[in-house]
C-alpha cells in the first residue's frame, strides 16, 4: 500500500530532476563553448545553424542548442526555432535519470538500447565529446570518471577549478537573465 503512493512521487521527482538538469546542461553547453578552445574546435565542425536536441520520449523534457558559428553554442530552452538536425532521445524518464544522475555513462545507455539517435552519427559523436568535456569540468573528478568514457589525463586541478567556476558563473548569470526577461 505504501509503495503504491510512493511510486508517483518518485516518478515526479525524476521528471523534475531531468527537467532541471536539461536546463543546467543547455546553459552550461553555451557557457563552455564560450570559454574552452577544445569545445570550440569540436563545435566548429558542425554546420552554422545546426540544432541539437536531447529529450525524453515521447513528449518529455528537452534541451535545444544551436551552433551559431565559430564553435559557439546557443541554448534555446525547449523550443526549436526550426527542424532539429540531431536528436538524442531517451526512451524513458528512468533511462534519462540514470544518465543525468551519473549512475550510467551515455555510451553504456546507448549500448543498453536506452536511447535513440536521429541524425548524422558523426555529429552525435561530436556532441557526445562536447558533453563529456563539459562534464569533466563541472563535475567532481570521481563523478566525472563515472560519467565520461575517458577522463582526460591532461586536465589538472587549477584548470578544472577555474573553468568550472567560469562555467557555473555563466550558467547562474543566464538563469538570472532568463528570470528577469519573464
Amino acid at each position: 500500500m505504501f509503495a503504491k503512493h510512493i511510486q508517483p512521487m518518485v516518478f515526479q521527482a525524476r521528471r523534475l530532476y531531468v527537467d532541471v538538469m536539461f536546463q543546467v546542461m543547455g546553459r552550461a553547453l553555451q557557457a563552455v563553448s564560450e570559454i574552452d578552445s577544445a569545445v570550440q574546435a569540436e563545435a566548429r565542425a558542425l554546420p552554422d545553424g545546426f540544432l541539437f536536441e536531447m529529450m525524453v520520449m515521447p513528449h518529455g523534457s528537452r534541451l535545444i542548442v544551436e551552433h551559431i558559428g565559430s564553435g559557439r553554442l546557443h541554448y534555446h530552452g525547449d523550443k526549436a526555432p526550426r527542424p532539429i538536425d540531431l536528436s538524442i532521445q531517451f526512451k524513458h524518464i528512468a533511462h534519462a535519470f540514470l544518465v543525468l544522475s551519473f549512475q550510467e555513462k551515455t555510451s553504456v545507455a546507448f549500448a543498453n538500447d536506452r536511447m535513440l539517435v536521429n541524425g548524422e552519427i558523426s555529429y552525435a559523436v561530436r556532441m557526445t565529446r562536447i558533453l563529456n568535456r563539459l562534464e569533466t569540468f563541472i563535475l567532481p573528478k570521481l563523478v566525472a570518471q563515472r560519467a565520461v568514457k575517458e577522463y582526460p589525463k591532461s586536465l589538472h586541478l587549477p584548470e578544472k577549478l577555474i573553468s568550472a567556476a567560469r562555467i557555473y558563473l555563466k550558467v547562474a548569470t543566464n538563469f538570472v537573465e532568463t528570470a528577469r526577461a519573464s
